[in-house]
């Protein structure tokens, strides 16, 4: 999405100023839809609304992967975003500032998307089929979001929810929710188009790729086999592998085949640290880049979700997509021409000698003014190096173990990497494994081991039957007056 046509709606800044209540948007009765959606450039900027709340992806990327062995919290110190550090940490509970940002974050969304829905029937107009599939596929990445992160949730479809209702208004059920998530995106992918007349928009493409992977996410392997098998088959929106993985997370490679579904970001400032929600930049990278560096090719940042001597050891010897993932970064000094001169910072909050290099502040990319809250470096949601994987880890779980290694073999071959040629158990495996090679630093990596049951054997402190899910924020349960319980054992 172009961000010249960033619009904030009318509840744009509801969920961390003057309202408290995570369901509602403004208090009963202010919000004026009389004098709303009666024009087409309403529902245009009204569809941007919904947009703009899937920019806080530094979330995602942030929990996904220091709640997992891949990164820790890092910072300046345990108390900079101490939610993170308890993440990391595995002691986090019903009181942290990043959790209850994922919550509210969403359902802002949803409630962007429900009053579009609301107000559907007041206009009618070319290409209106197209603003409803678009609020339908968000909507369903929200509800994604939140499923994955918290379990049960309430499920508000078409409407907004009256402050009033809100004490009334149970968890639902997980799959109740995912019911709602296929329904959404099977509803988009037939009306979306192949490819976007304006960079950012959605796409069949990406709506077909999130189905495929709320499915496999759902265990429903058969079912995400024919959806991603289709999309790989089809693949009516040109996608393919970025030939030059070294360089694919560059500023001058985005918005290429290789995007299936990305957040855009510009270098303009937006918000700032006290409302990283109303950044038009992607927060994500400055936080993750070297403190108080002084060299080349990088700019300094704040060392948050450092990369883990784990995660660079996992990689096998001459895969390229070690460096380009993890980067060592006193071996990067040491190779340099005037290596004496240059200098950083280590923080208070850890520090592995890893730098995510994947969303990483480089010199010729950074925004203005503030460059740490201003990166241009998109956030790619789904790209289809994972849609290979996905669909390959897909059919070797519904017994066609041939397309498993044909999708898998793909993405190992961009890199160079030699073919896997096993079946069964050790197939499965050397997907999940390659899934941690080529995704790494992207925001995954939690969620598929928690998924395939592998979170006890690889992260530290993880308890089974706990921590698979995130603490209702316990703010949102007293809100509720009560009437959501709190995930299991904490």
């Amino acid at each position: 999405m172009k961000n010249t046509y960033k619009w904030f709606l009318f509840m744009s800044l509801w969920i961390f100023t003057a309202c408290d209540s995570l369901l509602d948007i403004d208090p009963e009765f202010t919000q004026d839809a009389e004098n709303f959606f009666n024009t087409e450039e309403d529902f245009n900027r009204a569809i941007i609304g919904v947009y703009d709340m899937m920019q806080p992806a530094y979330l995602n990327i942030w929990i996904g992967e220091i709640a997992s062995d891949n990164s820790i919290a890092g910072g300046e110190s345990v108390n900079d975003s101490r939610g993170l550090h308890e993440i990391e940490s595995m002691t986090h509970g019903g009181v942290n500032d990043e959790l209850r940002a994922v919550m509210r974050v969403n359902y802002t969304g949803i409630a962007r998307a429900n009053y579009i829905f609301e107000n559907q029937d007041k206009l009618d107009f070319p290409g209106k089929s197209v603003i409803l599939a678009e609020a339908k596929m968000m909507r369903a990445y929200f509800y994604f979001n939140l499923v994955n992160y918290f379990g049960d949730m309430p499920l508000i479809v078409d409407r907004r929810l009256s402050i009033n209702e809100i004490s009334n208004t149970p968890r639902t059920p997980k799959t109740e929710v995912y019911q709602q998530i296929e329904a959404d995106l099977n509803e988009a992918k037939e009306v979306l188009p192949a490819t976007a007349n304006e960079i950012g928009r959605l796409t069949s493409g990406a709506a077909k790729a999130l189905l495929g992977k709320a499915l496999l996410y759902q265990s429903k392997y058969a079912e995400a086999a024919a959806v991603l098998g289709e999309l790989i088959d089809g693949n009516q929106g040109g996608y393919g592998l970025f030939s030059d993985y070294t360089t694919l997370f560059y500023a001058t490679n985005q918005n290429v085949a290789e995007d299936v579904f990305t957040i855009q970001f510009s270098g303009l400032q937006g918000g700032d640290y006290g409302c990283l929600t109303c950044l038009n930049g992607n927060a994500a990278v400055g936080f993750h880049s070297i403190r108080l560096y002084n060299g080349p090719l990088y700019a300094d940042g704040n060392s948050y979700n450092l990369p883990t001597q784990d995660l660079y050891d996992s990689f096998q010897e001459g895969d390229i997509r070690r460096d380009a993932t993890a980067l060592n970064l006193d071996e990067f000094i040491a190779a340099q021409p005037n290596a004496a001169d240059i200098t950083y910072a280590i923080g208070g909050g850890g520090h592995t000698g890893f730098f995510n290099n994947k969303y990483i502040k480089r010199l010729d990319e950074r925004g203005l003014p503030d460059d740490d809250l201003t990166s241009p470096l998109n956030y790619r949601v789904i790209r289809w190096a994972d849609v290979l994987l996905m669909a390959a880890e897909a059919f070797q779980r519904s017994g066609n173990d041939g397309r498993a290694r044909t999708e898998l073999n793909k993405v190992r071959s961009r890199v160079s990497m030699p073919a896997i040629n096993s079946s069964g158990d050790a197939l499965y495996q050397s997907i999940l494994n390659e899934r941690r090679f080529e995704l790494s630093g992207e925001g995954y990596r939690f969620f598929d081991l928690v998924r395939t049951g592998q979170a006890a054997d690889r992260i530290n402190g993880f308890e089974v039957g706990k921590h698979e899910l995130f603490p209702i924020p316990q703010v949102e349960i007293d809100l509720a007056g009560g009437v959501w319980s709190q995930n299991p054992r904490y």
